[in-house]
């Protein structure tokens, strides 16, 4: 027999719950993405005997599936960058099965946010909430298509709020959930329970059960707005080279707690330079925001704005000081000699963006979703050596990872006091 009494709170939560999907599927599409991925040959590649014998495909087809929402009646979609890059044909199909052709208006590596448009009118628009507000504990819908499966609906809450240094991204405040996300899911929206959209789906812990991340909306609105309005995304811009405050990095240098960024280089001539900052001040505020570690900071400077003055509080001998910047753009900045080498070589086989380190080796700064990631490593570790070979400098590793012809390499990195070992495949 059936039950015949259900308690009221659960049937209006299953009433919500449906309202919700009536509501906001309409607004979330499936996005399917196609190009080309070189294949990479090592023996070939060095073997021009061999390929005048064998004409073997330098390129594959590469296909991507994930999810958007719309945002605009004349067919602007937000989604994940990672799910659009390098397409050479993107398709969008809307809930009533009509698919568009569509193009990337613009995408975001640092973020993973990319915009794209189809041809269409009267669209549905999905509410955009505001994720400042979120609190643990309250309820997280995900609607997506995971695997494929067209308008998947799954129910969590929020497990986290502000989660960063997790190697994923290179601005990263995720939402976490364990509302169910799975591949296909990236890009489109996290719910509240009245149907606004307070985050896009970006990623999960393969290894885990119930662990998810999304962007903040919050985060991700003027990101958009940028990328709608010239394609592209600006940010600010300091100057300086940071790193995080150790337990005795923060008895050295006077500081109550181990929180803040330490400057441990400024660009001459840059905003830091002329706001007065120096080699060794410790950043514990920012605009009113207690700057947590380096990569807040990071964040906090690049969603400051262009040309706006703000407000800063360094430890300097102990004691605070109070200084004024305006911050400048970093499309403009000027790249180091490492950098303009980097930016002339081959696309890091590892996924990797180095740095010169002090003391000696390359400072990871930033991973991307390469193997090396995938094998644990994070930011700021510094490689010190690379198949038993000593790495000194950012040129060095370069050189190091397009000379070597192993399929493995052993990989021994700084982390901290600890010294760590990792053997990585290259892809």
């Amino acid at each position: 027999m059936p039950v015949k009494s259900v308690p009221a709170d659960i049937l209006a939560t299953q009433q919500a719950f449906s309202m919700i999907a009536k509501k906001v599927t309409p607004c979330v599409v499936n996005v399917s993405a196609v190009g080309k991925k070189s294949v990479v040959q090592p023996f070939f590649e060095m073997s021009p005997f061999f390929k005048d014998f064998f004409d073997s495909p330098r390129y594959r087809q590469n296909k991507s599936l994930g999810s958007g929402f719309i945002i605009s009646k004349d067919g602007y979609i937000v989604t994940n960058e990672h799910v659009v890059r390098d397409a050479e044909t993107v398709q969008v199909k809307l809930s009533n099965d009509k698919v568009y052709d569509a193009e990337v208006v613009g995408g975001d590596r640092k973020t993973d946010i990319a915009v794209i448009k189809i041809n269409a009118s009267e669209l549905p628009i999905a509410a955009l909430g505001d994720s400042e507000k979120l609190e643990v504990g309250q309820w997280a819908i995900a609607i997506g298509n995971p695997f494929g499966l067209d308008r998947t609906m799954t129910v969590g809450v929020i497990s986290a709020t502000g989660r960063s240094n997790m190697g994923i991204e290179t601005y990263e405040n995720f939402i976490q959930t364990d509302a169910s996300i799975n591949p296909g899911n990236s890009g489109g929206p996290l719910l509240n329970v009245y149907g606004e959209v307070i985050g896009i789906n970006t990623a999960i812990v393969a290894s885990g059960q119930g662990i998810g991340f999304a962007i903040p909306i919050s985060m991700a609105k003027p990101i958009v707005t940028q990328l709608i309005n010239k394609g592209s995304v600006s940010r600010g811009w300091m100057g300086v080279s940071l790193q995080p405050v150790t337990e005795e990095l923060a008895e050295y240098f006077g500081l109550r707690s181990v929180k803040g960024a330490l400057i441990s280089d400024v660009m001459p001539g840059s905003p830091a330079d002329k706001a007065g900052i120096r080699q060794g001040d410790v950043i514990t505020v920012f605009n009113v925001s207690e700057v947590k570690d380096p990569s807040h900071l990071q964040r906090l400077v690049a969603e400051a704005g262009i040309g706006k003055s703000v407000k800063i509080t360094v430890v300097r001998d102990g004691k605070a000081v109070d200084l004024s910047m305006t911050l400048a753009n970093a499309d403009s900045a000027p790249k180091s000699a490492g950098e303009d080498r980097r930016s002339q070589e081959q696309p890091d086989p590892l996924g990797l963006t180095v740095e010169n380190a002090q003391g000696g080796g390359a400072v990871i700064t930033d991973l991307g979703h390469g193997a090396a990631a995938v094998a644990g490593m994070r930011r700021g570790d510094v490689i010190v050596s690379i198949n038993r070979k000593r790495i000194s400098n950012s040129t060095e590793y370069h050189q190091t990872i397009r000379q070597t012809r192993a399929r493995t390499l052993v990989i021994l990195v700084r982390r901290g006091d600890a010294n760590i070992y990792f053997a990585i495949r290259p892809r």
